[in-house]
C-alpha cells in the first residue's frame, strides 16, 4: 500500500487476487502511525540501553572470558523483554558482543504503521466502505459484553454444572441479563456518564479517525450533573441509588377482629428514582 492511496480520503477499496470474491477496505489513520512510531523508538533505545550494558560487562571480563552461551542468554532475555528481536542483527561469539539495527526491517514496519485492512464479502450495494470499517469498529461492543460477563456485573463464572443442558441455561440467562443491562443502559443514557449521542454521531463521523465525545458528554463529565440538574452516575452506582426505593411489609393486628390488616408501604421516590422509572417507562406504588 502507498500512502498516495490516502491523498483525498483516509480510507481506499482495494482487491487483490490473493482475496477472490472479497472486497478490501484499506485505512490510514495518521494519529495512530504517529503512535506506534514513538512506541516503537522507544522500545528500540531501551533495548540497546540494556545491550550496551552487556558489551561492557563482556568488555570488563578480561581474565575470565564470558563464553558464547553466557553472552547469548543475556543478551535473549533483552531482546525477549522488548520484542525487538527482528529489528536487531546480534554477533556473539566468546569474549565479543555487538550490535547493529536492521535499518530495512525497521523502515518496511514504518511503512505500515497506522495502516490496516479490513475484509468482506458483502456486495457494495448493501455494505459501503465506510460502513464496513464502521462495523469492523463495533466489535469493541462485542468486547464489552465478554468483559461484563466475566466481571462483577454479569459474573457468568463460576459455573457450578456438570450438564450440558445446565450450562447452556446458565450462559443464556447471563446473555439475557447483559441484554436486559443493553437495553435499561440506552434508555438510561441521559443520568449516565455514556455519550448519547454516540449511536448517531457513527452513521456520519469519519470512520477510521477515532471518535470523539460530543458537547454535551463533555459537559456531563466536566458539571457530573444532568441538563435538569440530577446528579450523574455510573450504571452501577445508578442501581445502588434504585435499591434504596424499598416496600415494607405491615401487619397490623386488630383487637376486635381476628384477622390482621396487612399493608404495603413504600419509601418516597427521590428525583433520580424518579427520573429512572420514567425513562424506563415503569409505574411506581
Amino acid at each position: 500500500m502507498q500512502l498516495s492511496l490516502f491523498d483525498q480520503k483516509n480510507l481506499a477499496e482495494i482487491s487483490s487476487r490473493d482475496y477472490p470474491g472479497e472486497r478490501l477496505i484499506a485505512c490510514y489513520n495518521p494519529l495512530m502511525a504517529e503512535q506506534r512510531k514513538r512506541k516503537r523508538e522507544e522500545l528500540l533505545e531501551a533495548t540497546e540501553e540494556k545491550l550496551d550494558k552487556i558489551i561492557r560487562e563482556v568488555n570488563r571480563r578480561t581474565k575470565k572470558i564470558m563464553d558464547k552461551a553466557t553472552i547469548g542468554q543475556k543478551a535473549g532475555r533483552v531482546i525477549n523483554q522488548y520484542k525487538m528481536g527482528k529489528h536487531f542483527d546480534l554477533q556473539i561469539r566468546k569474549g565479543h558482543f555487538s550490535y547493529t539495527r536492521k535499518e530495512e526491517s525497521i523502515k518496511r514496519e514504518y511503512e505500515l504503521d497506522g495502516k490496516y485492512v479490513v475484509r468482506t464479502s458483502e456486495a457494495r450495494d448493501k455494505l459501503s466502505a465506510d460502513d464496513a470499517v464502521r462495523s469492523y469498529k463495533n466489535l469493541n461492543s462485542v468486547e464489552q459484553l465478554f468483559r461484563t460477563l466475566k466481571g462483577v456485573e454479569t459474573l457468568v463464572r463460576p459455573i457450578r454444572h456438570r450438564e450440558e443442558r445446565r450450562v447452556r441455561a446458565h450462559i443464556f440467562i447471563c446473555m439475557l441479563a447483559y441484554y436486559v443491562e443493553w437495553h435499561m443502559r440506552k434508555a438510561l443514557a441521559p443520568l449516565l456518564f455514556d455519550d448519547e449521542q454516540l449511536t448517531d454521531n457513527k452513521k456520519t463521523r469519519d470512520p477510521v479517525a477515532p471518535a470523539k465525545p460530543s458537547i454535551e458528554a463533555k459537559q456531563k463529565k466536566s458539571n457530573r450533573k444532568t441538563a435538569d440538574g440530577l446528579p450523574i452516575h455510573s450504571f452501577k452506582t445508578l442501581l445502588e441509588e434504585l435499591g434504596m426505593y424499598i416496600r415494607n411489609h405491615c401487619t397490623i393486628k386488630q383487637l376486635d377482629t381476628k384477622s390482621d390488616l396487612s399493608i404495603n408501604q413504600y419509601t418516597e421516590l427521590s428525583a433520580v428514582q424518579k427520573r429512572t422509572f420514567n425513562l424506563l417507562n415503569l409505574r411506581v406504588q
